[in-house]
């Protein structure tokens, strides 16, 4: 028997709201299955599953707020005896009433006597139950509040806990932008890519150069990261970041790596991600060029240890055999933690980005 719990979706993240069981009791469930959506600051998220089983007993009934690290039920191996179907008994006053309110019985938390659900839990549970997720119920505005103050905790927990170090450097992207042309000319304007799929996949190579930018820093140690999935900083229409996760980027084709961007993009600002999709960045990029920025330097987002920056690209002087000439350039960024890595390792990631970025037909 193993427990699941309310994930930590973040470092921002204290607590979530259950909004709706998508399994019931006693139902088989396989690693990757939604099987709960829980409402937080960043909407409402889809709660992954991650072994094989079967739901045994549901512990937190819909609409129950819990801080990270709550069970939320039981899961049991297939073919182990189910103790939650041995204890489940239904007085018949409460079948009655669940049938009369469309309660799921699978779904509320009994009360009674030896395990027994009651008229009263089947109350409880029909006025728990939100008739749409919960954060569709919340002020747009109260959310953007709430997201804002989380991330602002966040940052400056950051800033005084992990001993940030700064580089940057200065890309001629003649040759990536020149190829990306070429290549977006043989495409549908719907599958063309953008340069920022470029960045995102040179960071992602880079990162086999230099592991120790990829991963995570807990309980005084570097942890480094089962794979590179890096975490694109998105903003909300309403106000807020989001830093939702690519997996596996370094492995991805740049057609495949644009299709899963604009998706994650999409998903991002309806309130669609998944857990994993929170949890499991190993590193984050940002890019502001789009802004008119010329350089972005970021705060790490623990317990990640490194965050990359792009500004705009630009057309500016620069020396080229002896010569100077307009060619587009980018201002890459590197904020890194200094426990987990230095300057000198730096300075070859951001090398080594730059690198992948003059030979782009090998992204």
């Amino acid at each position: 028997m193993s427990d699941f719990r309310m994930p930590m979706l973040g470092a921002d993240m204290e607590a979530g709201t259950l909004v709706q069981w998508l399994k019931h009791q006693g139902e088989a469930v396989k690693r990757g299955d939604i099987i709960a959506v829980v409402d937080t600051q960043k909407g409402a998220i889809e709660i992954e599953v991650f072994e094989d089983g079967v739901l045994d007993q549901i512990v937190v009934p819909i609409g129950t707020k819990v801080p990270v690290g709550t069970v939320l039920a039981h899961i049991r191996e297939s073919g182990a005896p189910s103790a939650a179907t041995q204890r489940l008994r239904v007085s018949p006053m409460a079948r009655k009433l669940a049938a009369e309110l469309g309660v799921d019985l699978a779904h509320v938390t009994p009360t009674g006597a030896g395990g027994a659900i009651t008229h009263e839990d089947v109350q409880r549970a029909a006025v728990a139950t939100p008739p749409a997720p919960a954060s569709a119920a919340a002020a747009p505005a109260d959310r953007n509040l709430a997201m804002r103050a989380a991330i602002a905790a966040a940052m400056a927990k950051s800033k005084r806990e992990i001993p940030h170090y700064y580089l940057s450097s200065t890309i001629d992207l003649s040759a990536s932008l020149a190829w990306l042309q070429a290549e977006n000319e043989k495409r549908p304007v719907t599958e063309r890519v953008l340069p920022v799929v470029l960045f995102i996949k040179a960071v992602a190579l880079a990162l086999r150069d230099v592991p120790e930018l990829n991963g995570t820093w807990s309980d005084g140690m570097f942890h480094k990261g089962a794979g590179i999935h890096i975490g694109c900083a998105i903003s909300l229409r309403g106000g807020g970041l989001v830093a939702p996760a690519l997996h596996d980027a370094d492995r991805s084709t740049l057609p495949s790596l644009m299709h899963a961007f604009q998706d994650l993009v999409a998903r991002t600002r309806a309130g669609q991600l998944r857990s994993s999709e929170l949890a499991d960045p190993t590193i984050t990029v940002t890019s502001l060029g789009d802004q008119g920025v010329d350089a972005a330097y970021g705060i790490i987002y623990p317990p990640q240890v490194a965050i990359v920056g792009f500004g705009k690209i630009a057309k500016r002087p620069w020396v080229v055999d002896d010569r100077v000439e307009a060619r587009p350039l980018v201002t890459a960024t590197l904020s890194a933690d200094h426990r987990a890595s230095d300057g000198h390792r730096g300075s070859l990631f951001l090398a080594a980005v730059d690198r992948w970025l003059q030979t782009p037909e090998k992204l």
